[in-house]
């Protein structure tokens, strides 16, 4: 069953207004911004980098990213949306921004713009849920309490799986010789992402998992017509007609139907063509009827061949 988008553009550059992976990374990219500037404005007040690290954490960073604790949780339920966008490090940043990048304009190009945000954020939530499991439940996890959760690494994994689902013999690089399969980039991406983790630091590879099984889940549930992303895409449509100046207020009539369908004159006029033949048949019904008996049409015709000189 076909579920890529119905109407897309087929090649997507970062520079179209309609680009919602440009979007979504910006959405990063300014939340880092604004946490590395509040972080400046500390070393400002405080010189010593423990006391800054201390005081960034505790009364800007909190605010944002998951904690493990549940009490701390429940006073900031946000943070299970917010996290999937903090980032911190420089490195850290630019690793998932290039990752994302390159498997968000894969999923792209084959699916259209509507499915790579509802796909980040639910990959987002099956990771931060996966780790407020993995740090109260499972035994082996031996998490600090004041631990806390945040990257787009779990929203990355669903989107590199759920792209692999719908295209894995999709070519990387064709200019190389043909290129090598996506499928081979996206087992890369995946040892990469385990390799990079602490073995002993269970939490750490649950988000990571609950992201490729939700990538997996999402394109599965697709194939059988159940598409996630459409309340969600729906919702954003209706967000942004909400600041949307061209939108016709409540009763007011499209500009469409006001100047075209409610318009006194046709849209069209056709024209017959002048032939001789058709100029022989309107002659011979003159001389059977009288020339009262011609439509509108036909006198036209006869009058637009007498000025032609057919």
């Amino acid at each position: 069953m076909p579920f890529t988008e119905k109407q897309y553009k087929q090649r997507i550059s970062l520079g179209q207004s309609d680009n919602t992976l440009t979007r979504l990374i910006i959405i990063n990219l300014v939340v880092f911004i604004t946490l590395a500037l509040i972080k400046v404005f500390y070393y400002f007040l405080f010189r010593e980098e423990a006391i800054v690290a201390s005081r960034f954490s505790n009364e800007a960073l909190k605010w944002v990213v998951l904690p493990a604790d549940m009490n701390n949780f429940a006073s900031r339920p946000w943070t299970i949306l917010t996290a999937m966008f903090t980032h911190v490090g420089i490195w850290m940043t630019l690793a998932n921004m290039l990752w994302l990048w390159t498997f968000g304009y894969i999923m792209q190009d084959l699916t259209g713009n509507r499915k790579i945000i509802p796909l980040f954020i639910y990959g987002g939530l099956a990771g931060a849920i996966a780790f407020l499991i993995a740090v109260n439940l499972l035994p082996a996890a031996q998490t600090p309490a004041n631990a806390v959760y945040f990257g787009a690494s779990a929203s990355i994994t669903a989107i590199a799986v759920a792209t692999t689902m719908v295209s894995p013999g999709y070519r990387i690089f064709p200019m190389l010789n043909g290129g090598f399969p996506l499928w081979i980039l996206t087992a890369f991406y995946l040892v990469i992402s385990i390799a990079t983790v602490p073995y002993y630091s269970v939490e750490a590879y649950m988000p990571q998992v609950a992201g490729a099984f939700m990538g997996f889940l999402f394109i599965w549930l697709i194939r059988r017509g159940y598409d996630w992303s459409d309340w969600m895409s729906n919702f954003f449509d209706w967000v942004n007609n909400l600041f949307n100046p061209d939108k016709p207020r409540r009763g007011q009539k499209s500009i469409k139907e006001q100047l075209f369908y409610k318009s006194s004159s046709d849209p069209y006029k056709r024209t017959p063509n002048v032939t001789q033949q058709r100029i022989d048949d309107i002659l011979d019904k003159i001389n059977q009827k009288g020339y009262n008996s011609l439509t509108a049409e036909e006198k036209d015709l006869l009058k637009r061949a007498s000025e032609d000189e057919v």
